[in-house]
């Protein structure tokens, strides 16, 4: 059986993760501040990147899989992710690192796939793309790169933070010139779960197949949480259309867990309410 390790298993996508896999797989995970319930999980492990060593966690558990959820300090990450390549290098294990749509936001005027050049104008993006370019230059077997567009489902902080704003009687920015791609994240664990029963390989996007302006899907998605007439913010950075979207062309996963815009937002409903 696989030991998976999920690095940042208290957050939204790492839980979702953990949830996914933990029944299948003998699958731990970190957490970083106290956690009553955590601690008494003894599958979870309480560490800090800023402060705690990745390399005893990694010898004490000797995970097969380590999948990379983290989130915090650019700086602690790229240590931290510097450190599990170095164990991967040594051990019979590989890291499946979730990247961003942002390591291409210097790229508007079309989609991006999985093995086209990456560039960013973003701290963000240029942070993702360090880590990437450290991971391609390992044997295939050792990694899986999968980036992913907007995250949105039950208890997505993007929801989340839609729905204060409107209670607040703030406006929402949108983007009417951005078009994207989005995804959910019941779809995003399928997806994980098959890329490790699979033990596939190289770089995967994990986008919805279709493409959608920002604002239209913000409004849809308003639409679909019951809100009229929530206010808007305008935010024109471009006078032509700009693309921020991850599709996929060479690493297609199998009709069933492919999503569309569409059911996208239908699953935010069904998750909220």
């Amino acid at each position: 059986m696989e030991r998976i390790l999920v690095l940042g298993a208290s957050g939204f996508i790492g839980n979702a993760i953990y949830k996914e896999l933990c029944s299948y797989f003998d699958t731990h995970g970190t957490f970083c501040t106290d956690n009553n319930a955590l601690e008494k999980n003894h599958q979870f492990h309480q560490y800090d990147m800023e402060t705690d060593s990745l390399d005893l966690l990694l010898y004490n558990l000797k995970p097969t899989i380590i999948i990379s959820a983290v989130r915090g300090s650019f700086e602690a990450q790229l240590a931290l992710h510097y450190s599990a390549i170095s164990y991967i290098l040594t051990h019979p294990c590989k890291l499946i690192f979730l990247s961003s749509a942002n390591v291409f936001d210097a790229f508007t005027n079309y989609p991006s796939y999985e093995y086209d050049k990456t560039l960013s104008q973003s701290i963000y993006g240029r942070f993702k793309i360090k880590i990437e370019n450290a991971l391609l230059r390992l044997p295939n077997e050792k990694y899986n790169i999968v980036r992913l567009p907007m995250v949105f489902g039950q208890g997505s902080p993007r929801v989340n933070e839609i729905k204060t704003l409107i209670d607040l009687g703030e406006a929402i920015e949108v983007f009417p010139n951005v078009v994207i791609n989005v995804t959910e994240i019941s779809k995003i664990t399928q997806q994980i779960h098959y890329i490790v029963n699979r033990k596939l390989q190289g770089v995967f996007h994990l986008g919805s197949s279709d493409l959608v302006h920002q604002k239209d899907f913000v409004e849809d998605v308003c639409e679909i949480l019951g809100y009229d007439n929530p206010l808007f913010k305008n935010v024109y950075d471009s006078n032509n259309d700009r693309y921020l979207a991850v599709l996929p062309k060479d690493n297609l996963l199998p009709a069933n867990l492919q999503i569309s815009v569409q059911e996208v937002v239908e699953a935010t409903i069904k998750k909220i309410g």
